[in-house]
């Protein structure tokens, strides 16, 4: 039986949601690793206050607003101001690891969802990126599927934010002596600062206002390359 796709069902977003999607995001700790490695996060409500404030700080004021660049400029058209969003965040992100780290994660993702739905419109973002106009990364292409999906704005930025709290919840499960059950719990109570995050920075300009205030986790990342042993890429 042929599925009907012309009418994009809620659950072709919830899949791109899945902690197994297949992009990547199992191999990258971005910096968590260097943390519990120096002794700085090594319980539960310490993972949550790193996510805490990289939900707060970095993920939701950088990150979503590109996720919202895509709603705000695929409507006219505006390539070029999509596109130097991509591209000002990515020269932007400090640690060599974590730049090649989303972007890695964009182009599979890419690579998957064009797979998964070829009848979206795909040529103006590959053209882009074909001709180096944008990288592609992760947080462009989140949106841009989420955008011909047709779901709303706070629900794709929120579907983000929840992608990079799991990848990290995900990684102290692994760096961490935590279980399957903490880290659900983690996660339902990082729900509300998932939501809290978005709406405080919603009202951004994606090309003017995007900000970043970690430091310490910049330097995590740029450490990350030289610890001892590792068990993640980034």
């Amino acid at each position: 039986m042929q599925t009907d796709k012309s009418t994009p069902s809620w659950l072709s977003y919830v899949q791109l949601l899945d902690s197994a999607l297949p992009i990547g995001g199992f191999s990258h700790s971005f910096g968590l690793e260097t943390f519990v490695q120096l002794g700085v996060i090594q319980k539960p409500e310490q993972l949550q206050e790193y996510i805490d404030t990289m939900l707060k700080q970095s993920w939701a004021p950088v990150d979503a607003l590109a996720v919202k660049a895509v709603y705000q400029y695929v409507p006219p058209q505006d390539w070029l101001s999509l596109w130097k969003v991509d591209q000002m965040q990515h020269v932007q992100r400090s640690a060599i690891e974590t730049r090649e780290g989303v972007l890695k994660m964009g182009r599979r993702l890419n690579q998957l969802a064009q797979a998964i739905h070829p009848e979206l419109p795909w040529e103006p973002l590959q053209e882009a990126i074909r001709t180096k106009r944008c990288f592609g990364t992760h947080p462009l292409i989140h949106g841009w599927i989420s955008y011909h999906l047709q779901v709303p704005l706070d629900m794709a930025a929120e579907g983000y934010l929840y992608t990079c709290t799991m990848t990290s919840i995900n990684s102290g499960l692994r760096l961490m002596s935590i279980g399957q059950t903490e880290g659900q719990r983690l996660l339902a109570q990082l729900l509300p600062v998932i939501a809290r995050s978005w709406q405080e920075v919603r009202h951004l300009d994606p090309l003017e206002d995007g900000y970043a205030n970690i430091p310490s986790a910049e330097i995590a990342m740029m450490r990350h390359e030289s610890l001892y042993s590792r068990l993640f890429m980034s």
